[in-house]
């Protein structure tokens, strides 16, 4: 796929962003485990926080295409701005453009789109990972004396990023236990609701500059309205948002590996052994040309997944394919510039090492790669 004219200038237009106000920050932000909220800030101005989200909710009035493009150029500049970009995008704000009513669109999506607040997914839990039927948070419905219906959370959610920064979480809890993954339901939970806390942040291997919380809802009151779709609706929702979500981090893991080959491709031109640049051993170009072909291939995939989901088709095996390869080749193509790199590359530096971290996740939040596997194994058990 060759982008076209404007998706071209959004391009331009982020990279040049992202090369003068995060790439330059990245490791600073990385090694002092900073929040970017400044850079954040900019990005937002720049419509990156509801791509997809039509102009009369907030957002850039883009599609998923424009989104892959966006989230590979930032994240090409820092790993872990780029993830709490792409969460608010994709499950937050595309989850509220599928099942919000226009009083919570007009509360929660136009600020979220425009990036005056942002959003958290919690839907992990520190026993369910995968198996998101398994839920143990709960919803109790209640009448306050006033008259008014409230629903009560309580319970534990796991690894959810921007769970310290956000201003509102969809959470999924159970409101039904008799009715299995029919029982879970979806709220919208301001984070400063009390009964709403930070349990810890997670101590990571990468991606310091985005918290990832352990969340404790304990007697966290939240009014029926808050409710998003309708009671038993939540297993629907958490997987509405997944496909979309999937698109974004094969971006993600293009965007990163791109980096480190970019860094590899830079120091094996200057780095000089034997009398000569070491681009110049074929070895080396030919560890780099696997690189360079495995990056662009893995952006067909998510382009065509993005196409065809910008279209209305399924891409639920599409978005799987990508998100498999592409979070797969990313972490490939970072040890492979690390090796370009040789000792260099294991030190802080330069930013290889920075990137092998950071992408090392890609291929476990939204699925792990079995995961992705099975998806696309029951796709083609169904197919001819």
């Amino acid at each position: 796929m060759i982008l076209n004219e404007s998706l071209t200038m959004v391009r331009d237009a982020v990279r040049s962003f992202v090369s003068e106000q995060v790439a330059p920050h990245a490791a600073r932000w990385d090694r002092e485990s900073t929040f970017p909220a400044e850079a954040l800030r900019g990005l937002a101005a720049l419509g990156c926080y509801g791509v997809a989200v039509p102009e009369r909710w907030g957002g850039a009035g883009l599609d998923y295409t424009a989104l892959a493009v966006i989230l590979e150029e930032i994240a090409a500049g820092d790993g872990a701005t780029s993830t709490v970009v792409s969460v608010n995008n994709c499950p937050v704000c595309s989850i509220l453009m599928a099942f919000a009513d226009d009083a919570q669109k007009d509360r929660w999506l136009v600020p979220l789109a425009r990036g005056e607040m942002l959003g958290a997914f919690c839907l992990t839990e520190p026993h369910v990972g995968s198996d998101a039927s398994a839920l143990t948070t709960t919803a109790r419905r209640e009448t306050g004396p006033d008259g008014r219906v409230e629903y009560v959370i309580d319970g534990v959610k796991q690894f959810i990023t921007s769970g310290k920064h956000a201003d509102v979480a969809i959470v999924m809890a159970v409101t039904d236990k008799a009715a299995g993954k029919r029982g879970i339901s979806a709220f919208l939970v301001p984070t400063a609701t009390p009964g709403y806390g930070v349990a810890r942040l997670e101590d990571k291997v990468g991606q310091h500059a985005s918290d990832t919380a352990q969340i404790r809802f304990e007697n966290c009151r939240v009014p029926a309205a808050n409710l998003l779709g309708e009671e038993g609706q939540g297993y629907r929702i958490a997987l509405s948002g997944l496909e979309g979500g999937r698109i974004g981090i094969a971006s993600q893991s293009v965007g990163m590996a791109r980096a480190a080959f970019e860094a590899a491709l830079r120091y094996a031109k200057e780095r000089e052994a034997f009398g000569t640049p070491i681009f110049q051993h074929q070895a080396v170009q030919f560890r780099l040309a696997d690189m360079a072909t495995s990056i662009e291939a893995a952006r067909q995939l998510i382009l065509h997944a993005a196409a065809l989901k910008d279209a209305g088709r399924p891409c639920l095996k599409e978005a799987a394919m990508a998100k498999l390869f592409a979070s797969e080749m990313a972490e490939r193509v970072c040890s492979d510039a690390i090796q370009v790199h040789g000792g260099y590359g294991y030190v802080s530096d330069f930013p290889v090492e920075r990137i092998w971290r950071d992408v090392r996740v890609c291929q476990i939040y939204e699925g792990t790669s079995d995961i992705q596997k099975i998806l696309i194994g029951r796709a083609l058990a169904n197919e001819g």
